[in-house]
């Protein structure tokens, strides 16, 4: 079967997952997370995209970023996954695959649907029951986007940017934000788009009936 062309267009956030495979782990130990993130910060830079939210879980990840050519998110994903694969595999002496497949992607350019991206990335641990609260958890960039922790890479979306004029007020719209989680629907609607590589928002429109 013919691969299923990206939905991809230069300057439209993406919400990108990875997942381990057969859904096995893929980070082991706090310094493979942290690799991770490195290579990721490297290979955003080098490949123009600019990273908006993640979160590392153990057996997949999840990013939000926008890319700043059709082919940006590609060249990254491709990189990021050789070279981690390459740390792992040396450092545990192992060989073949660690990704399950592509990485699987979905257009958000609604505001709405951004924001809800951006939390629903970040409440990734709680909703699986690995932590109390967002702030408990160490691998995602909730310290950076609610409580002004940045690490100086992650940029911005202009919809974040929009929750307030002055720093103070965006961490605190956006916490509030995550303390109401997002519509159930909206997330529904992200989860489907995600699968089928299409823009989140239009997989009602397109199936002609509700995708919740």
């Amino acid at each position: 079967m013919p691969r299923v062309a990206r939905c991809v267009i230069a300057g439209l956030a993406l919400h990108v997952v990875q997942r381990g495979n057969n859904r096995a782990d893929c980070f082991f130990a706090p310094d493979d997370y942290a690799t991770y993130l490195r290579l990721l910060q490297a290979f955003s830079s080098e490949f123009d995209c600019s990273v908006h939210a993640y979160c590392l879980m153990t057996n997949h990840v999840h990013l939000l970023l926008t890319p700043g050519a059709r082919d940006s998110c590609a060249l990254l994903m491709k990189k990021l996954g050789q070279c981690y694969v390459q740390y792992i595999n040396h450092r545990l002496g192992r060989t073949g695959t660690l990704w399950g497949g592509r990485y699987k992607s979905c257009m958000v350019s609604f505001e709405q649907y951004v924001l809800a991206c951006y939390s629903y990335i970040e409440l990734n641990p709680v909703r699986a029951g690995m932590v109390a609260a967002a702030s408990d958890y160490r691998w995602s960039s909730y310290h950076a986007n609610a409580e002004g922790r940045s690490d100086g890479w992650l940029r911005p979306h202009p919809s974040y940017e929009a929750l307030g004029d002055e720093p103070a007020v965006r961490l605190g719209a956006y916490r509030a934000l995550c303390d109401s989680a997002p519509p159930q629907k909206i997330i529904d609607d992200i989860r489907k788009a995600t699968r089928r590589g299409v823009a989140a928002g239009t997989v009602r429109r397109s199936r002609g009936r509700p995708g919740g």
